[in-house]
């Protein structure tokens, strides 16, 4: 028994180790990527590993101090990515001390449906509930377009690209829009939103709807044009003259060198740092859980309300957010800072997803690399 328990112990820690080194590799195929995911997962298996050891397997000789050496070195580490997550660091985005009927205001819902899921009532009660001023479904095609109707009539302004792919992608607001434009960035079959949103104060604000395919076996079997999709908004959120929201299903988590070098690169900030992970994937599966499902947003905004929502049958929980618009109040927020290497990575990656989209024959004819 003690021998099973003492193989099991080495086992677990062997995986919690494994899996925080492999993803240091400057490696862009899914096997090394996947590993940047389950960051929460890795850091309890390190830390139940390490008490075991201690407790149970620990000799002091050279082999067992390396052990012991290592699984404190990946709890360290793997604590180091998800504490800017906990409740025991700083908001990045700060609480609002407005009036909640404030007329600047501004409620997003995003929901990722499961394209072959048609449990549309749920979705469609979730709305009635929370009536946000703007729902943007990703995974939503043409049935889940018509299935939607019975709340998104009362949607004015929309816009829909309904797609049998799993990336149908449809954007409705209470507010007016303009300008509004469907980008193929990378790949002719994964479409990207951009429009501008008129909030009830006058002012209007950049929105983004982001779904870039996941570097997994059955879409791409790597990140190269995740990564550079991911940038590329990025860098056009930081040249935006307007304040910018973006949101949508990154297939990345929130504490991967990409997303922080999107961060860096697009200076908006995060609302869930200081407040929790908001794990939206996959809604099935508890022990196996991660933020994929993001909103972004200028230092123009502050936050009212942030919630992940009730699942709709879907392997994503929604998300809700309702953010305040308080332009002058926008240096008390510090977006992270990006360093000297940051513009020349970011150009490498949209150079590395460039060069793949264009080799894959994918890319649209009016694809620029700047």
């Amino acid at each position: 028994m003690k021998q099973a328990l003492i193989i099991l112990i080495r086992a677990v820690a062997a995986i919690a180790i494994l899996g925080t080194v492999v993803p240091l590799f400057s490696s862009e195929e899914w096997y090394v990527r996947m590993f940047d995911f389950p960051r929460l997962q890795l850091f309890f298996l390190a830390v139940i590993s390490l008490l075991l050891f201690y407790f149970f397997d620990y000799q002091h000789r050279k082999r067992g101090k390396l052990l012991l050496f290592a699984l404190i070195a990946t709890v360290v580490y793997q604590s180091i990515n998800i504490y800017p997550y906990t409740i025991l660091a700083p908001v990045q985005t700060k609480q609002t001390e407005r009036d909640p009927s404030d007329t600047t205001h501004v409620s997003v819902m995003v929901a990722n449906v499961l394209m072959t899921n048609r449990d549309y009532g749920l979705l469609v009660d979730m709305v009635k509930r929370y009536q946000p001023d703007v729902l943007l479904t990703l995974e939503s095609d043409a049935a889940w377009q018509e299935a939607l109707k019975k709340v998104t009539d009362h949607y004015p302004y929309r816009m829909e690209v309904p797609l049998p792919n799993t990336y149908g992608m449809h954007l409705y607001s209470r507010l007016p829009l303009r300008q509004k434009k469907v980008s193929y960035i990378l790949d002719n079959e994964i479409p990207s939103l951009k429009t501008y949103l008129q909030l009830r104060s006058g002012d209007w604000v950049e929105l983004r709807g982001v779904h870039p395919k996941p570097p997994v076996p059955t879409e791409e079997e790597h990140s190269r044009k995740r990564d550079a999709e991911i940038i590329i908004v990025g860098k056009e959120a930081a040249a935006s003259k307007y304040p910018v929201i973006v949101a949508g299903d990154f297939n990345d988590v929130a504490w991967s060198p990409t997303t922080r070098l999107f961060q860096e690169v697009s200076q908006l900030l995060d609302p869930r740092v200081g407040r929790g992970f908001f794990s939206t994937y996959h809604a099935h599966y508890p022990l196996f859980r991660w933020p994929l499902d993001h909103v972004f947003h200028s230092n123009h905004f502050k936050l009212v309300d942030m919630q992940r929502l009730d699942g709709i049958n879907s392997d994503h929980f929604p998300i809700y957010i309702k953010l305040s618009y308080e332009p002058h109040e926008k240096y008390e927020q510090t977006a992270p800072a990006p360093d000297e290497d940051t513009q020349e990575e970011a150009a490498e990656t949209i150079e590395e997803g460039a060069e793949e989209a264009k080799k894959e024959g994918k890319t649209p004819d009016t694809l620029t690399v700047k």
